[in-house]
């Protein structure tokens, strides 16, 4: 399908992004407009209303109004089949985010590493510092920085990304036309002139709605390798984030603070109770994923040298490697060995820092 079908797809009234997807999964070579009839009803029953908007072409005007839009601000509308559109998202665990990403500027959606930076809107002068220190501790591991243009921790992550010369996107809950809050426009231009970018699911013309925000936060959180919370209260985006990060078995980090600190009640909270990992430099966190510096080889380059594998070890690799996380059960069932021996078998690997345990008791490959 062409760029305007895509585009005209998501402005069709009862079409969702995960019908979107389904469509193109079911019709991957056909334009999904000219679908004959009964494919239609195939794919939507009694939904009659759907079914004649699709064949009324009734998403078209928009789209052509939109894809003008886009060519005239020179910002990329990227459907979820082309190359260009972050992979992350197309992830089983992902299959609510978009189907379609209007993307301004040049970043690489798609880099090898990526982290998160999320927190309150109320930054204290401390929650600055230690962004900015964290960011540019990771500048030997070269990650992208994802985070949301917001005030307070989000704006700190941007700056010292920059300052730092870390590529960085910024995921706004609003369409391109416009920026949020307005006094990040300057920080907004600046992204873009690093080479950066500023990604939405939403057209121009989308209003600012607070519930966009929360929803914005998937995508966040779906970008990135890892989510790290600097600082947070007891409610709000940053830990709607971490959780939705949790649920797309991607790692969860979180700095502590004082007892007394308002801003530090969700974070000590997420550590406390195990559902996100302290973490005290940006060495934690590269330990933890697995990154040596840039340059230096991987462990899983080094994972059938000296010592060598055993050819139990080398079973349990390969079905990693074929797998990309496992529980201990399915590693279990997979290979035929015993719940004891593959856990002891797991133990020893892991000691030898070729393999890592995930939220959720999963078992990786270190990458």
């Amino acid at each position: 399908m062409s760029p305007l079908s895509h585009l005209a797809l998501t402005f069709t009234p009862g079409l969702g992004n995960t019908s979107i997807r389904r469509l193109v999964d079911l019709y991957p070579d056909e334009d999904i407009f000219n679908l004959p009839l009964p494919e239609l009803e195939s794919a939507f029953g009694t939904h009659r209303d759907i079914i004649d908007h699709i064949r009324n072409k009734t998403g078209f005007p928009r789209a052509e109004a939109e894809l003008r839009f886009c060519q005239q601000n020179h910002i990329r509308p990227l459907f979820f089949t082309s190359p260009e559109f972050p992979q992350r998202l197309n992830r089983q665990e992902t299959s609510d985010c978009p189907a379609l990403l209007y993307v301004m500027g040049d970043a690489n959606l798609n880099p090898d590493r990526s982290l998160a930076f999320v927190g309150t809107r109320h930054a204290t002068a401390q929650g600055r510092n230690n962004t900015d220190r964290f960011v540019g501790d990771l500048i030997p591991y070269r990650p992208h920085i994802i985070s949301g243009l917001a005030y307070g921790i989000d704006t700190a992550a941007h700056t010292a990304s920059l300052d730092h010369s870390l590529p960085t996107v910024a995921v706004l809950g609003h369409g391109l036309d416009r920026i949020y809050p307005a006094e990040n426009r300057p920080l907004a231009k600046r992204i873009l002139d690093s080479g950066g970018a500023l990604a939405t699911e939403y057209p121009s013309g989308t209003a600012i709605n607070p519930r966009y925000f929360p929803a914005r936060n998937r995508i966040i959180a779906a970008l990135a390798d890892a989510t790290i919370v600097v600082e947070a209260s007891d409610k709000g985006g940053a830990l709607i984030t971490a959780a939705i990060a949790a649920s797309y078995h991607r790692d969860v980090f979180a700095l502590p603070g004082r007892l007394s600190d308002t801003y530090s009640r969700g974070t000590n909270n997420l550590i406390a109770t195990n559902r996100a990992l302290l973490v005290r430099n940006a060495d934690d966190i590269a330990f933890q994923l697995g990154w040596p510096l840039v340059g230096q080889q991987t462990a899983l380059d080094n994972l059938q040298q000296s010592p060598p594998l055993s050819s139990d070890e080398k079973k349990i690799f390969n079905t990693l490697k074929e797998n990309d996380h496992l529980t201990l059960d399915e590693l279990a069932h997979a290979t035929g060995f015993s719940l004891p021996k593959t856990a002891s078998i797991l133990f020893n690997m892991e000691m030898a820092k070729q393999v890592r345990t995930l939220p959720g008791h999963l078992y990786q490959l270190c990458q």
